[in-house]
């Protein structure tokens, strides 16, 4: 059981580093410092969105973009950041 756990723990961590990833890349296209009309760069940001877009559209519906800034994916990762703590605290011990 412990083994599941890590597992979980791993994987959100591994998602948060996808989201922090996911965040930059789109600052750097959305200030012109990267080109989307370059192929590596839409091919990363294709593969970036598909993992992302997913989690993060339903938060989108609840939290609108306020004054152009999108908060949806910071909520997220504060979410997978509250799970992360839950299963740490609460749920994994009970099984050591």
């Amino acid at each position: 059981m412990v083994a599941v756990f890590w597992l979980i723990n791993t994987v959100l961590d591994l998602f948060k580093f996808v989201l922090i990833a996911y965040v930059i890349l789109s600052w750097l296209v959305a200030f012109n410092i990267l080109n989307t009309h370059q192929q590596f760069v839409r091919s990363i940001m294709n593969f970036l969105s598909s993992l992302v877009e997913p989690a993060v559209r339903p938060i989108r519906r609840i939290i609108p973009p306020i004054n152009g800034v999108d908060l949806s994916v910071l909520a997220l990762f504060l979410l997978i950041a509250f799970v992360q703590i839950l299963i740490n605290t609460s749920i994994a011990p009970l099984f050591f």
